[in-house]
């Protein structure tokens, strides 16, 4: 897989060899999983789509992917109010690509958490064979606008489905009191990393470590 990721997409080598020493560390060498990432489209994201660090988180994203599933394609979920689009990065088809689907999705909105759980799950459950383990990057910058339905949806996927794991990723100040909801979230199906109000600036280790924490699948 090295050499493939080398060959097809020689810009994200560093950070798979990053996720080798993380997965290597958290004995989840070999793991198997679909990976999805779903980026908040909420209008305090603005700036976050400007510097790159959406696409960065993307590109750490795949280069994880590479590692856990044969297919090395990530779908990727955009929300705000609603579901705002879909679409997908691959070893061959990642520069860029979140900027160019981002553009073409038009105003951005509320933050819906509740949206792009069930839009995963719905996915996940057409294009998986039933029970497949599947690892959900969920970028986001503040606290659902409606917090019982997000809490509802992933309450109801832990029953629905035990095997999808939520690793919410956290852009923006940590001591945010919107960051309170993940905070004190107790569903067995998430975890949360708040990576800060610079992401970009993270490496590639602090990024996994912080999504691989609490995943045993």
């Amino acid at each position: 897989p090295l050499t493939r990721v080398k060959t097809h997409a020689p810009s994200l080598t560093t950070a798979y060899k990053a996720a080798t020493a993380t997965l290597k560390q958290h004995n989840l060498t070999g793991t198997r999983a679909k990976v999805y990432l779903v980026l908040d489209r909420s209008a305090s994201m603005r700036p976050y789509y400007k510097d790159g660090s959406a696409q960065a988180l993307a590109e750490q994203t795949l280069a994880l992917a590479a590692h856990l599933d044969p297919e090395a394609t990530v779908p990727v979920f955009f929300f705000s109010t609603e579901l705002d689009g879909t679409g997908e990065i691959t070893l061959t088809d990642h520069e860029n690509k979140i900027d160019d689907l981002h553009a073409g999705l038009g105003r951005m909105g509320r933050t819906s958490y509740h949206a792009a759980v069930e839009a995963v799950l719905a996915h996940h459950g057409k294009e998986a064979a039933p029970g497949t383990t599947a690892l959900v990057i969920f970028q986001t910058d503040g606290a659902p606008d409606a917090k019982t339905p997000a809490t509802q949806s992933l309450t109801e996927a832990a029953k629905t489905h035990p095997a999808v794991f939520f690793s919410f990723v956290a852009f923006g100040d940590p001591e945010n009191k919107a960051f309170d909801y993940l905070r004190k979230l107790k569903t067995p199906n998430t975890s949360h990393f708040l990576a800060g109000e610079t992401p970009r600036e993270l490496t590639d280790k602090e990024l996994y470590e912080g999504v691989l924490a609490n995943w045993r699948p």
